[in-house]
């Protein structure tokens, strides 16, 4: 069975000059940031935290994979929680 990553999307709001990122698969989930790689922080943090309150999360110590779609290039990270 194929792994299931997050997919977050990410794109330039140039009126606020900052990165904004949400996603679908995790309700809740939207924040922005001055660059791509404090999005990339940002996000570390705040997709296990919303998992956990959404709906008890993946677990301590689970591997949450995810896809960071920004702009015309695609991240993929692992967190553990």
């Amino acid at each position: 069975m194929a792994e299931r990553s997050i997919v977050v999307r990410a794109f330039w709001d140039a009126g606020a000059q900052v990165w904004v990122a949400e996603s679908d698969d995790v309700p809740g989930l939207i924040t922005e940031a001055d660059n791509a790689e404090a999005l990339l922080a940002k996000l570390r943090v705040l997709i296990p935290e919303l998992l956990e309150e959404n709906d008890g999360g993946e677990g301590e110590g689970a591997d949450i994979p995810f896809d960071l779609h920004l702009a015309d290039t695609i991240r993929r990270e692992r967190l553990r929680a």
